[in-house]
């Protein structure tokens, strides 16, 4: 790949691969992270399933100790909980007991720490809620190490599911600007994260569907770190954004972890996953034109023929060959029986959603009202210096 290829993503992989080796360095060199004195902990990533199968996933490292973000936090503090993330050494090959549904299985981590498999169920889950716990241990003799993991299963009756990438789709991540990206990474909690306007309210109301109680399951893929998944999930709570699975990645420090290949290799195969196991379920995909989504959604659609109800694009780029680029698919898009909605603002895509009756309309004056307060212009919420200025008019560019 040459130079002008690689881009501002590469210069971030670098960049934060030179800071975490300089963290590292002073942190041994100052005693900050005594290994003696650290035990281990099992991350355990909300996951998904339906009543044949679950997917466990989840990580077995050395307990990192970094405070959980608050408003008053310093750059120093926030810095510094990045490096305890970054610094996150694995258990190789470590074993985790697992007790679900009538199965209990021992699995076994990668030589990273990382577990990720599939567990067919014995008992079928009837209770109702779409979320289940799952107890986990690691079967390590002379060590107590416990935690639980969170799994949806579809429940109720729901009309469609929606698979969702997270960085300026959701979290707005500044990936069209290397200072603000490496900012965002290196320098912010859950609290300073910012979500883009009105994005909450509209998960809410496709989560909701056309009547209110449908529970239509949502699941995130995106391709940022499983290093930062503590904040993504927290910051999901706070914003009261609908909680779904959650599918980050191993993100290699080098120079291809953030090209075209690495990331189409990472997301399409897991939505082909989590298509194929709803195959009675159509789906909306969610994603923007900072890196790949609407090519790898576009070729979804050819996969799963008429399972694609529409593709939400989020123009962050404000690039004209980006747009015109983006332009081809949506007709591409539309001629394979699907919509493609190139969207400046939440609203825009919450609007499609009501006019084809997947969501309700009531819902949109819920997602405007809290557009207008996350932009702070409506005083329900503080001014967000760094968000957006809110766009004239949206983009739609194929309905």
């Amino acid at each position: 790949m040459s130079d002008s290829k690689r881009g501002w993503r590469d210069r971030l992989a670098g960049f934060v691969g030179d800071v975490q080796d300089e963290l590292d360095r002073a942190g041994r060199k100052l005693g900050l992270v005594p290994e003696t004195e650290r035990g281990h902990e099992i991350v355990a990533y909300r996951s998904h399933g339906n009543s044949e199968r679950v997917l466990l996933q989840g990580r077995v490292i050395k307990c990192r100790r970094f405070s959980r973000g608050t408003p008053g936090d310093s750059l120093w503090t926030n810095l510094l909980n990045t490096y305890r993330r970054m610094d996150s050494d694995a258990l190789p090959h470590a074993k985790v007991r697992v007790d679900i549904g009538g199965a209990e299985r021992v699995i076994e981590a990668d030589n990273e720490g990382f577990f990720r498999e599939w567990i067919d169920l014995k008992v079928t889950l009837k209770d109702g809620s779409p979320w289940h716990e799952v107890p986990l241990t690691l079967d390590m003799p002379g060590v107590s190490v416990s935690s639980t993991a969170w799994i949806r299963i579809p429940a109720g009756a729901p009309a469609f599911g929606v698979i969702s990438d997270l960085d300026d789709t959701v979290i707005q991540s500044g990936l069209t600007s290397f200072l603000r990206a490496a900012r965002a990474v290196l320098l912010g909690n859950a609290l300073t994260r910012l979500p883009f306007p009105g994005v909450a309210a509209f998960y809410r109301a496709l989560e909701a569907g056309d009547n209110g109680q449908r529970a239509n399951p949502i699941y995130y893929v995106s391709s940022s770190p499983w290093n930062i998944y503590d904040i993504v999930a927290d910051f999901m709570d706070i914003q009261k954004i609908p909680i779904g699975s959650i599918h980050l990645r191993d993100w290699d420090i080098d120079f291809d972890a953030l090209s075209s290949h690495r990331l189409k290799s990472h997301k399409a195969p897991i939505i082909r996953e989590i298509m194929s196991l709803n195959p009675e379920l159509p789906f909306i995909l969610i994603g923007d034109d900072s890196q790949h989504d609407p090519e790898i959604y576009r070729a979804i659609l050819d996969e799963f023929p008429g399972r694609v109800l529409a593709i939400y694009i989020r123009n962050v780029r404000t690039d004209p060959e980006r747009s015109a680029s983006v332009k081809l698919l949506a007709d591409q898009v539309l001629k394979a029986g699907s919509a493609l909605v190139l969207a400046d603002d939440t609203f825009a895509a919450a609007s499609h959603a009501a006019e084809q009756g997947w969501i309700s309309r009531d819902s949109l004056v819920a997602i405007h009202e809290e557009k207008r307060a996350d932009e702070g212009t409506s005083g329900a919420k503080a001014d967000v210096p760094s968000a957006p200025e809110p766009p004239a008019a949206p983009t739609v560019v194929v309905e």
